[in-house]
């Protein structure tokens, strides 16, 4: 994997403890967006909470966004020590956006709600960057990606269509080595003035949107190692792909645009003004 130009790091550059030492009164929320998500999203839930909220100091506060479900991830999220809100079930980005503002943290780290063996160095890898370096903006996992057990071969539409789509249409992002990845953070200051595309485009518009705003180089990368998580099968990929290929377009300037969350500070403003 070819190191980025842009800042790159790896989770073991940080440790849970150090971190907790410069957080200097910010406050850190992780939050978790969950839809039919009962198998994995209690032993995700509880590791941060043993490792990062009672063993060390790091985390405030743990939210889980249920988009949605039909089983019983909310009570199971809420046992094991999240806080759960409810999203109206319009999509990935949606339940991102309800959970940047529902969020207490003034750093939120989103992390995907399905991934087995999950480890609160994911969560340490993401916040390290924010809390070491204040040029730091935002941050995008990449991590080695098995599927069905064969390493090289997850991320068939990263690989397939965000990836080609940075290189032709921004260039100036073809290094960003995952942008699909669920797993990021950023400073809610970034976060708040961003508008968040409401189905799976959300990941891709976010890396282009903090590029476009505040520079590529508010941007940084972070190895997260090994990562397990549900794989699809192939015939369900499609809607992933077609809203990828439709937020790239749109946000180039080549396509109508796409059904997207305002950003919160226009959000807080306009209920200022009916309060």
């Amino acid at each position: 994997m070819l190191r980025p130009p842009m800042p790159a790091f790896h989770h073991r550059d940080f440790t849970a403890g150090h971190l907790a030492e410069t957080k200097d009164g910010r406050r850190v929320t992780v939050c978790l967006p969950a839809r039919d998500e009962e198998a994995t999203v209690a032993a995700i839930v509880a590791t941060v909470v043993a490792d990062l909220v009672e063993g060390h100091p790091l985390v405030d506060e743990v939210l889980v966004v249920d988009d949605g479900s039909r089983d019983h991830t909310a009570a199971i999220a809420r046992g094991a020590g999240a806080r759960v809100v409810r999203a109206d079930g319009q999509g990935k980005g949606a339940a991102m956006w309800t959970g940047a503002f529902e969020a207490e943290g003034d750093i939120v780290a989103f992390c995907d709600a399905d991934v087995r063996q999950f480890s609160s160095s994911f969560v340490v890898g993401l916040l390290g960057p924010l809390l070491t370096d204040d040029d730091i903006g935002f941050v995008k996992a990449f991590y080695e990606r098995p599927y069905e057990g064969r390493p090289g071969e997850g991320g068939r539409v990263t690989e397939l269509v965000a990836k080609p789509l940075l290189r032709r249409l921004f260039p100036h992002l073809a290094s960003v080595l995952q942008p699909l990845a669920g797993e990021c953070a950023g400073r809610r200051e970034v976060l708040e003035r961003l508008p968040f595309v409401e189905g799976y485009g959300v990941d891709l518009g976010l890396v282009i949107d903090v590029a476009a705003r505040f520079g590529a180089a508010a941007l940084a990368q972070v190895d997260l190692g090994h990562r397990e998580h549900r794989n699809r099968p192939l015939e369900e990929l499609a809607p992933q792909a077609e809203a990828v290929l439709a937020t790239a377009l749109a946000r180039a300037g080549l396509a109508d645009a796409v059904p997207e969350c305002p950003p919160l500070v226009e959000v807080a403003a306009y209920l200022g003004k009916t309060a």
